[in-house]
């Protein structure tokens, strides 16, 4: 993936994520992290240090974006990306399972980190924020899995259907 390529991803996603997101998941507690997604996409295609780029310019946009202390965002994003850029390498991450295992583990350390450096620095207390995390686990697997499907099936099909209307004529 290329390194404008993956800029534009992450945009288009923060710009989704910030005006469709309060329409779509008003009432849930479950709220899905398109930029997450992107970053760990980013990761699995390109590689760990991509992977760092990607999750460190998504993490502090979007950090410089809401009213949270910058760079916190960006250091869970960061370490997202190099995760699943490092296990991208090293694993067979195309099919759906493991990626769906990668997006839920991806998840949970964002969380994780997230919510561990906000209590560490007395900042915020998030009062068992046990199923919300794995709702929106489960959520951005599910979303992530069916977007990794399509965009890798999107070219093959494109081609598919100018290879019909060739030999049509």
């Amino acid at each position: 993936m290329r390194g404008a390529a993956a800029l534009a991803a992450i945009l288009i996603s923060i710009a989704v994520q910030t005006t469709l997101a309060r329409y779509i998941f008003a009432g849930s507690s479950a709220a899905i992290d398109l930029v997450l997604i992107v970053v760990v996409y980013v990761g699995i295609k390109s590689g760990p240090v991509t992977g760092v780029v990607a999750g460190t310019v998504a993490g502090l946009t979007v950090d410089a974006l809401s009213s949270g202390i910058l760079g916190i965002g960006g250091l869970a994003k960061t370490l997202v990306g190099f995760l699943s850029g490092l296990l991208g390498t090293q694993f067979i991450v195309t099919a759906p399972l493991p990626r769906f295992l990668l997006l839920v583990v991806a998840t949970v350390l964002h969380q994780a980190v997230f919510t561990g450096l906000y209590q560490l620095l007395n900042l915020g207390q998030f009062p068992a924020p046990y199923t919300s995390i794995v709702g929106q686990a489960f959520g951005n697997a599910f979303v992530g899995v069916v977007a990794f499907q399509m965009i890798e099936w999107f070219p093959g099909f494109v081609d598919r259907r100018r290879a019909g209307r060739f030999l049509k004529r």
